[in-house]
């Protein structure tokens, strides 16, 4: 039993110090998150995993990230001919252009307000017969809506003809104003009839008869279809009441929602082409007539209004139609949308230096017109530039600037194949490895056999491994770029230490120089253990 006690206290105090010892090294590792290395003078240095920070630079930390610059550096690319034709570069020139540009949207046929009227009486009565009788009708000018009776206006009438008599049996008198105040008061009582726009023909028709109209015929004062009606039999009506609303629809305003984004770009006069779905084929001319000055919230769009012509009145109010806007830019210079590479918040063209030289340059442009782009800044009429394969060659500007491994060409080089890249590639053959493998988030080992064509080893080379992971900006995590320089350990094997920052999928460029020139690189990807 004795024995049995002692041998089980023996592993928990085993499993015990194994605890201790996995969190003594983890807090050590959190302290010190750079590798080390031992300098000449032997003693430990850390070896930080991207460039040196000076004493006034701290080095930057993950929580720092999202305020880094998250675009990669870019160097100019040297291709082969074959190496062009393979992936598709073409190549077109920068220009002037007149340009002409259509906008289009769609809106909403409405009614033009300018051509709406109402149709109201200026006294009250009791609204008796109505001959317009429904929303929609089509009435003409002059032609009879309803009748109407009104004590005021019939007492307006006998005190008129009363007038009228009394002028006329006054007219002899020898008395000085009896006359002529007989005359203001008849002359008063038509004027009263006028203001309350009684037509001249029943003014008329009271004179001539000589006796008061009951029952006033109201007319419609435009010709146009009935949008609204409150008449009805037996109904009191007020000098505020609106009986009708007549409109006008030879002619009709239609609302486009255009994106505020293309406002600027047109004007109040501008022709504007409307097509419906409804008359295939047939086109309606206008002009923009305002530009509303309010932005939709939801849809970020602002409402244009147009004015045209209804021929037929073929545009129902309320109608969907298509809008197509016809804008002038006048002369801009344009670069084809195709040789514009969108890269992270930069725009960039690749220009073509020729014999294979192309370089990155950073422009802005302004609104897209058709297969197009206006440039703002950063080009000039005539120059040359590549108009497809630009992610491609965007790529390999990526990695030879992670490698560090560009080489200005000289003049005239990638005429051919023979004096380009293909006979330094063919100088050495690389061989990679690394200590742990794969390898993983902090110091690592990295080994290189070089090797000549021939099968011997490749000694006094200056190698150079590159790690690089491109931004992850939704992770708020910019580009990490490792370089280590390996040393020649002999036999054509070189060895070096290097930290990486996280776990990962990494693309490792492997360059190898002798005497100032490139004899060997390559490319692959690693996956680094270690979690980010």
């Amino acid at each position: 039993m004795n024995k049995y006690i002692l041998r089980t206290s023996l592993v928990w105090i085993i499993v015990l110090a194994a605890i201790a010892g996995i969190w003594a090294y983890r807090t050590h590792a959190i302290k010190q998150p750079t590798a080390m290395k031992t300098p000449p003078s032997g003693e430990m240095q850390p070896v930080a995993s991207g460039p040196p920070a000076t004493a006034d630079e701290p080095k930057p930390s993950m929580s720092d990230m999202p305020n880094m610059k998250m675009d990669a550096p870019l160097v100019p690319v040297q291709l082969t001919p074959e190496r062009m034709q393979s992936i598709g570069v073409q190549t077109g020139t920068v220009e002037y252009k007149q340009l002409s540009d259509d906008i289009r949207a769609t809106g909403t046929v409405d009614i033009n307000e300018r051509l709406v009227s109402y149709v109201q009486v200026r006294f009250p009565g009791y609204i008796r017969k109505v001959f317009a009788n429904a929303t929609y009708q089509y009435v003409r000018k002059g032609e009879p809506l309803f009748t109407i009776y009104s004590p005021d206006l019939v007492a307006t009438q006998q005190e008129y003809l009363l007038a009228r008599q009394n002028q006329k049996t006054m007219s002899t008198s020898t008395i000085d104003g009896v006359a002529d105040g007989a005359a203001t008061l008849s002359v008063a009582a038509e004027q009263r009839l006028q203001q309350w726009d009684i037509p001249e023909s029943e003014i008329a028709k009271l004179k001539e008869t000589g006796k008061p109209v009951t029952d006033l015929t109201i007319n419609s004062p435009v010709e146009g279809y009935i949008t609204e009606r409150n008449a009805l039999p037996n109904m009191y009506a007020e000098p505020s009441t609106k009986l009708y609303t007549v409109a006008d629809l030879s002619r009709v305003w239609v609302y486009a929602q255009v994106f505020q984004d293309d406002i600027g770009r047109i004007k109040p006069g501008d022709m504007a082409q409307i097509t419906v779905d409804s008359y295939l084929g047939r086109t309606f001319s206008g002009q923009i007539e305002e530009i509303l000055p309010q932005v939709d919230m939801a849809t970020r769009t602002v409402r244009v209004r147009l004015a045209m012509a209804n021929p037929g009145l073929k545009l129902k109010p309320g109608m969907f139609v298509n809008v197509d806007l016809k804008t002038n830019l006048g002369r801009q210079l344009i670069v084809p949308a195709s040789a514009v590479f969108q890269s992270g918040t930069r725009q960039l063209v690749f220009l073509n230096h020729g014999n294979g030289s192309l370089e990155p340059r950073e422009i802005a442009i302004g609104p897209r017109v058709g297969d197009d782009f206006v440039v703002l800044k950063g080009l000039k009429a005539h120059e040359s530039i590549v108009t497809s394969a630009s992610f491609l060659i965007d790529s390999e500007s990526q990695l030879q600037a992670a490698a560090g491994s560009f080489v200005p060409p000289a003049p005239g080089a990638g005429g051919s194949s023979s004096t380009a890249n293909a006979p330094a590639a063919a100088q050495a053959n690389i061989d990679f490895t690394t200590d742990p493998n794969p390898p993983q988030k902090g110091s690592n080992l990295f080994r290189v056999k070089l090797t000549g064509v021939d099968g011997k080893p490749a000694i006094g080379a200056d190698v150079s491994v590159t790690f690089y992971m491109a931004a992850m900006p939704a992770m708020g995590m910019s580009a990490m770029n490792t370089n280590t320089k390996l040393t020649d350990k002999g036999n054509g094997m070189y060895e070096g230490s290097g930290s990486l920052s996280t776990g990962g999928t990494y693309q490792v460029t492997i360059s190898a120089q002798k005497n100032g020139q490139v004899i060997a690189t390559k490319q692959l990807r690693v996956n680094a253990t270690g979690g980010m």
